[in-house]
């Protein structure tokens, strides 16, 4: 538990193509505000569309990370998850990344995949990571992928039958394990 005058901060990405005020972000912004977190649910446009190797420095010069900070990415965000946990300097508290992904999941182009990861430095960053995905995933971000970073990183896999946990044509307005999961 942080020290009390030490404020948790979460930051919580969208995915390809979305927006902060989709989905599940602003519910599970709002609980965690409500157990004292300090919230950021940034919109990138770019995300999946610039080259990760470009975007990511806007990402990281965006945000603070320590170690009370925890991380969630849905989808391409959850793929941006993986750059900049590599790319940080410190290690966050948690990372859990829904619908992600490390390699192509289907035929789109994905600008924000890196061409290979430094897995010892993306687990050295995250104390705790977390990776929800579906058996069936319509993209392609299924419990195969979820499996592939797991391997990689440790930590805990959860498969659901949820499909994306969010997009165009499923609302997904609350997300109850994800408020239960950040610590």
């Amino acid at each position: 538990m942080p020290h009390e005058n030490t404020r948790r901060n979460a930051v919580i990405f969208h995915g390809t193509g979305a927006r902060p005020e989709v989905c599940w972000y602003p519910w599970l912004g709002r609980r965690l505000t409500e157990r004292g977190y300090a919230v950021e649910i940034p919109h990138y446009p770019g995300l999946n569309v610039e080259p990760i190797a470009a975007f990511l420095p806007k990402v990281l010069a965006n945000h603070r990370f320590d170690e009370h900070t925890v991380l969630i990415g849905h989808s391409g965000g959850a793929a941006l998850l993986l750059a900049l946990l590599e790319h940080i300097d410190v290690t966050v508290a948690q990372a859990v990344l829904v619908a992600g992904y490390s390699t192509k999941p289907n035929t789109s182009e994905e600008p924000v995949l890196q061409e290979t990861y430094d897995w010892a430095a993306i687990k050295a960053h995250v104390r705790d990571p977390y990776f929800i995905n579906s058996r069936v995933d319509p993209y392609g971000c299924d419990d195969r992928q979820g499996r592939a970073m797991f391997d990689r990183l440790g930590g805990t896999q959860i498969v659901r039958d949820d499909g994306h946990f969010g997009d165009h044509d499923q609302p997904y307005d609350t997300f109850e394990l994800l408020d239960r999961l950040i610590g």
